[in-house]
């Protein structure tokens, strides 16, 4: 077998004697992606959170306003439970990493340690700074203790960085030579800045901020749908919506990079996102429909819209998935509507946004003031549904990189199958892990609804500037 450099050739190919049997391969596939689906929520608010507690705390001080002071400490605590939580499930994503896929991992593990190793330098940073933050209330002065703050943020950032770099290079691998087999002259910087990592770094951290900030401001819209038009509650919500509403046109413009960059180089998956059959110009854009035999059936097409998109031009020629056999085409209908719903929220999210610049436009006013506006209660529930309706275009959003990847786990070099762990019983992790994450479920839930109904007033003495601000 001769040496091969990945990256230079199109379809380079590893070949694994061995392979599990259907039951496992499924079992080990969906308990993956359960444990993934559930720790990316989690991890997006630890990105997230900490920037908006640092900004209610910013202007707390800055205004010397009691309710955003509270509102900061609140959330801080909210902060301390989610990073707990992250770090038990991330910590089980580890371990299923080494378990269920054995042969990716070994096989590539020198190649992708590096941003697993500084993941995990941020990671300490992170649990360290968040540790004073915690402790240091009133213990420091109050622009000191805010500062505290700003390597939270940093490392939390950090850390979806260097995971999602490692993920990168599962779509674009680089970095390494295979010779007879065998991974040889690594490259662990070149493999983690591949061509993939810019695009698929920035749009998971915008939407990070995205998830974190709608949920938040979800919550304080149900709560100002139930009559509590108080000043806390109003900056509860005005903070977060605020911030994800200047994210959100930032994430399209995004978007489109990330759909131009599979174009040049993963136009298979493009492909299988747009239900393009066979390679052409003049390429409709197709909305809904399912996979059929020659194409997307029942869907509304917008004729030559995929090619003016990709290329600015009606005659720009898409790639289809005639240029791979059948046998390594991702599942087409899952894709595309994974796609197309993450779409639709996004631009869902978007008008909100605009919604809010226009009011601010035509008013002047900012924040909760608008809430005493006619029309108000149609955004708050609109703001309500924007929470959940962020969470599911995260997971359509992973469901595209993930599935639209398949069948490889590196693309081109190593399929699923070939990864995974050929040892029986994997079912039985399975619902092992199924039945962990519901506890976990309900303990994170129930905690966070106890710190939220809670006394505003910390058992902490020192904590005197809570009890400026009455909660009802």
């Amino acid at each position: 077998m001769n040496a091969v450099v990945v990256g230079s050739a199109p379809w380079p190919v590893l070949v694994l004697a061995r392979a599990a049997t259907e039951g496992d391969l499924s079992a080990a596939r969906a308990q993956m992606g359960f444990s993934l689906a559930w720790h990316i929520v989690v991890a997006c608010l630890g990105v997230g959170l900490p920037a908006l507690t640092l900004l209610a705390e910013w202007l707390g001080i800055r205004r010397n306003d009691a309710a955003l002071k509270l509102l900061a400490r609140r959330w801080a605590r909210a902060m301390g439970v989610l990073f707990a939580v992250g770090a038990v499930s991330g910590t089980i994503l580890s371990f299923e990493m080494g378990l269920l896929w054995p042969g990716f991992m070994g096989r590539f593990g020198q190649v992708i340690g590096l941003p697993f190793a500084l993941e995990g330098i941020a990671f300490f940073i992170e649990a360290i700074f968040l540790g004073i933050y915690l402790y240091a209330w009133d213990r420091l002065p109050p622009r000191r203790h805010l500062l505290t703050g700003v390597p939270i943020v940093i490392a939390g950032t950090a850390s979806a960085f260097f995971v999602v770099c490692a993920n990168a290079w599962m779509n674009q691998p680089r970095g390494f030579t295979l010779r007879d087999g065998e991974v040889v002259h690594v490259d662990p910087w070149a493999a983690m800045l591949n061509p993939a990592s810019p695009p698929q770094t920035v749009h998971m951290i915008l939407a990070a901020f995205m998830v974190a900030s709608f949920l938040t401001a979800a919550v304080y819209a149900v709560a100002l749908l139930r009559g509590r038009r108080d000043a806390y509650h109003k900056a509860g919500f005005a903070i977060p919506f605020t911030v994800g509403a200047v994210v959100a046109p930032f994430q399209i413009v995004v978007g489109d990079w990330v759909a131009r960059f599979l174009a040049d180089y993963q136009p298979v998956k493009l492909a299988a996102i747009e239900g393009v059959y066979r390679t052409g110009s003049h390429i409709p854009l197709t909305l809904g429909g399912v996979a059929g035999q020659d194409g997307l059936k029942y869907g509304l097409e917008i004729p030559d819209g995929l090619s003016l998109l990709i290329g600015y031009r009606a005659d720009t020629v898409v790639k289809g998935l005639d240029q791979v056999p059948r046998s390594q085409w991702p599942p087409v209908t899952g894709v595309h509507w994974a796609f197309d719903l993450m779409v639709a929220v996004g631009f869902f999210l978007l008008a909100l946004g605009l919604w809010l610049f226009l009011a601010w436009w035509r008013t002047r006013r900012f924040g909760g003031e608008l809430l005493d506006r006619r029309g108000s209660r149609l955004l708050l529930a609109l703001v309500a549904l924007a929470g959940p309706a962020s969470v599911v275009a995260l997971e359509s959003g992973w469901s595209v990189t993930e599935l639209g990847r398949q069948p490889w786990i590196v693309w081109g070099v190593m399929s699923v199958r070939d990864a995974v762990n050929p040892a029986p019983g994997l079912m039985v992790g399975l619902w092992l892990v199924l039945v962990v994450y519901a506890a976990m479920t309900v303990a994170t839930v129930y905690v966070l609804r106890r710190l939220a109904r809670g006394t505003a007033i910390p058992a902490a003495p020192q904590e005197a500037d809570v009890r400026e601000y009455p909660v009802v």
